[in-house]
């Protein structure tokens, strides 16, 4: 199960930004223009949009100058986290109600955020007890959000030894692009309606998500579990459904065969 981490686990109180333009001003010793739309991307695809509204040239050279900075900001970043923002309602019992369905089930992450920041933000709040951080996949590997699907589930194939290809991955996320992801990689998508409006919310009955009454929005995390443990049937994908996602086959790499094809299917959701 790999959650989302900003507006899924937390609100971090606007600091990803505030970060933001501090190190752009300590690459370049200028205000940045502004900072490049982020819900549900990646850090290398927000970073590179903000240097190109900058008026940066050759954006791709500076992205992983600008990953390098961010990380070495990270540490400091955890207690601004802390005193700016706080976990969602519902995320921590969200988790613990997750990790209680024993070692079947694994918990990690798939985030936008580099390692680095995305460990800072989620102990701030106490909320990385039950997450295998080491098996997640993270902002500073890709473009494409789909594309860490395939690394999360390899880095977990490697870790407990089975495999975790198709509905056994389960994403959850608070937009569409969260949705995309999964549907794009045959992962199960759980959308909470947590996100802001401007990258709107994912969880408003799209084919292969499953939905909730808005009354349980504010702590949609908690939905999650109930999902996960039979209690919302699935909705299933269907062909028309895999044709609407705008990430394209050639943007997202096939599936290989897995090292742990042995897996029993005891092991899936």
């Amino acid at each position: 199960m790999l959650w989302d981490v900003d507006y899924t686990l937390l609100d971090a109180g606007g600091s990803g930004r505030a970060v933001y333009r501090s190190v752009f001003r300590y690459l370049f010793g200028r205000d940045p223009d502004g900072v490049a739309p982020m819900g549900g991307r990646t850090e290398r695809a927000i970073i590179a949009d903000t240097l190109s509204m900058a008026g940066i040239s050759d954006p791709p050279r500076h992205v992983d100058a600008f990953i390098a900075e961010l990380t070495r900001r990270a540490p400091e970043l955890r207690a601004t986290v802390a005193a700016r923002g706080h976990a969602l309602p519902g995320a921590t019992a969200a988790l613990a109600a997750v990790a209680a369905l024993g070692p079947a089930v694994v918990q990690s992450v798939l985030t936008g955020n580099v390692p680095a920041m995305a460990r800072a933000k989620l102990a701030a709040f106490g909320l990385d007890a039950h997450l295998d951080l080491d098996v997640g996949a993270y902002g500073d590997h890709h473009e494409v959000r789909a594309e860490l699907v395939h690394l999360a589930r390899d880095r977990a194939c490697a870790a407990y030894g089975r495999e975790f290809g198709g509905q056994a991955t389960v994403l959850v996320g608070d937009t569409p692009l969260d949705v995309e992801a999964a549907l794009a990689t045959g992962a199960r998508a759980v959308g909470v309606a947590t996100g802001g409006p401007r990258q709107g919310r994912a969880g408003q009955g799209r084919a292969g998500t499953c939905r909730w009454p808005a009354s349980t929005a504010r702590s949609s995390a908690a939905s999650a579990v109930t999902t996960v443990c039979g209690l919302v049937p699935w909705r299933r994908r269907t062909a028309t459904s895999r044709t609407r996602s705008p990430v394209t086959s050639r943007q997202i790499r096939k599936p290989g065969k897995s090292s742990c094809s042995s897996a029993s299917s005891r092991w899936r959701l």
